[in-house]
């Protein structure tokens, strides 16, 4: 069972190690906005990385590793929902720059409002919280979005739209 064009086991093993400490973390962050727990999260990543290191040989073109990998966590979220586990999506965190120091009150504050968009995105149909997740959490393109999603550009727009209206109109319904 040899590796095309002379890359060996051990060149790919190294490979898929560099993107390993490249992106690990970044898609821990994806997988837990679409899945609802950390370890399961982390299990959806594991299954990423063990697919792209038996899949190496196939790719068309290693330097889209990463995009591959990203579909692969937002399909191995699917499925492990589909499987019975809930999604459970998290807003950009809000962070204070470190200059600025925020009172305790302030910080109250900011992590109920992220509850309530928490909750409000949760509620979301599943295509436009996968659309709205890639795009202000991993501040994906629209051409991104749709590569990872398998549709079309149009349909990126669509799902963008009527997510955040939908999410204005319920934040604004909640004041």
């Amino acid at each position: 069972m040899g590796e095309p064009e002379g890359l060996s086991r051990g060149d790919r093993v190294a490979e898929v190690s560099e993107l390993f400490a490249a992106h690990h973390r970044r898609l821990i962050g994806l997988a837990a906005l679409l899945v609802d727990e950390r370890g399961g999260a982390e299990e959806v990543v594991q299954e990423a990385f063990l697919n792209l290191l038996r899949r190496w040989r196939h790719l068309r073109d290693p330097s889209a590793a990463g995009a591959y990998l990203n579909r692969c966590v937002v399909n191995g979220s699917r499925r492990r929902l589909r499987q019975g586990h809930r999604l459970a999506l998290l807003a950009p965190r809000v962070a204070a720059s470190p200059q600025v120091l925020v009172s305790a009150e302030q910080q109250v504050l900011d992590r109920e409002e992220l509850g309530r968009v928490r909750r409000e995105v949760v509620q979301l149909p599943r295509r436009q919280r996968e659309v709205l997740v890639l795009r202000f959490y991993l501040d994906q393109s629209e051409a991104q979005i749709a590569e990872t999603l398998g549709i079309s550009r149009g349909s990126v727009k669509s799902h963008a739209s009527r997510g955040l209206a939908t999410l204005a109109r319920r934040m604004q319904a909640e004041r």
